[in-house]
């Protein structure tokens, strides 16, 4: 006989306050037209509840969902009219390859010899990037979870906070006026479109984990999408009513990860966390600088490009901002491949030389 604990609604029902909390969050940031209203306004809700005592709940399975919508919009920012710099783009990827291998070095310096961690604990918490793979391959080493789950989640959140005031600085971006027009939220996009859309997400998914991509379900579903949209088989749009939801989630996702966090407790890992993803951000905006410098990159992709983590919320953000998603996904998409296969490689070097 089927349980309360078995209704398939339930853990839907569990997450609503928490999805009202961060929408409302995001509509009070949309009416005092801060940047990302949606993302930050979401997230910076959710955060202050979390560490307020409240046991907030996680989006579970929605997350994976939002990130099967997410690659698909970034997918169609690969339309046929893109023009690639060839040398440019290679010429960034190399910045941002030795930028990385900078922010890894210093990252796990800094969790050794100022944190104090361990070397398992150094490594996971020090890559600047991915998460998701990074916390389950964190699960089978030695790795202090507490500590590697707080800096990511710390890390992603001063660089979220920080882009409202790095881009226009550095990058040269006006910030987009939020838009109150009842037929811009209200667009949907017809039948046909929504059926390739949908298809591009599925199928993308589908693929992503048979390729075993890192972050399957964000980057397969993107790879689907940018195929569907170069080969000039669809131009369709993702509604911005569904993007605004992509970024309420984004930013509860974010903002949750501090449940059940006590100041007093982890006051040490915070400001390690906090110091270094300062760090980090000032590596990112220096390699930012250096592109624009030598190889004529806009400072402002770049800076979202090189930023130290959180591929679906940079890339979240330059589609929202319009600022050259297609750029700023390859460059995630290839840091975080490469994090993932050396990391095991990276893990074993650390351990013999400490040994």
């Amino acid at each position: 006989m089927p349980t309360l604990a078995s209704f398939p609604l339930l853990p839907l029902l569990r997450f609503l306050p928490t999805l009202l909390l961060g929408t409302a969050g995001g509509a009070l940031a949309f009416a005092v037209n801060l940047p990302l209203p949606w993302l930050l306004g979401a997230m910076i809700a959710t955060t202050i509840a979390s560490l307020g005592g409240a046991r907030l709940r996680s989006p579970g399975r929605g997350r994976k969902g939002v990130l099967v919508v997410i690659g698909v919009m970034l997918g169609s920012a690969f339309h046929q009219g893109l023009k690639i710099d060839v040398a440019a783009w290679s010429a960034s990827l190399a910045i941002m390859l030795l930028a990385t291998a900078v922010m890894m070095v210093f990252s796990v310096w800094f969790s050794r010899k100022v944190g104090g961690y361990s070397v398992e604990t150094s490594l996971y918490a020090g890559v600047p990037g991915g998460v998701s793979a990074v916390t389950l391959m964190a699960l089978e080493s030695g790795a202090d979870l507490r500590v590697v789950g707080m800096t990511h989640a710390v890390r992603i959140l001063i660089l979220l906070l920080a882009i409202p005031l790095a881009l226009p600085l550095f990058g040269h971006v006006s910030m987009p006026e939020n838009r109150t027009d009842i037929a811009h939220w209200l667009w949907l996009p017809n039948a046909t479109d929504t059926a390739w859309l949908v298809a591009a997400g599925l199928v993308g998914a589908w693929l992503g984990k048979r390729l075993r991509l890192p972050n399957a379900l964000l980057f397969g579903p993107a790879l689907a999408s940018a195929a569907l949209h170069l080969s000039g088989g669809s131009d369709a749009a993702v509604p911005p009513t569904l993007i605004a939801l992509a970024q309420v989630l984004i930013g509860v996702s974010v903002g949750v990860r501090f449940t059940g966090t006590s100041l007093a407790k982890v006051g040490h890992t915070l400001a390690m966390a906090v110091i270094q993803a300062l760090g980090l951000l000032v590596i990112a905006g220096l390699a930012a600088w250096g592109a624009q410098q030598l190889a004529d990159i806009s400072m402002a992709a770049a800076l979202l490009a090189y930023m130290p983590g959180g591929a679906p919320e940079l890339s979240l953000v330059a589609l929202s901002l319009g600022i050259d998603p297609a750029f700023v996904t390859a460059h995630h998409l290839l840091r975080i491949t490469l994090l993932v296969l050396c990391l095991p490689l990276l893990l074993k070097r650390l351990g013999q030389t400490v040994a």
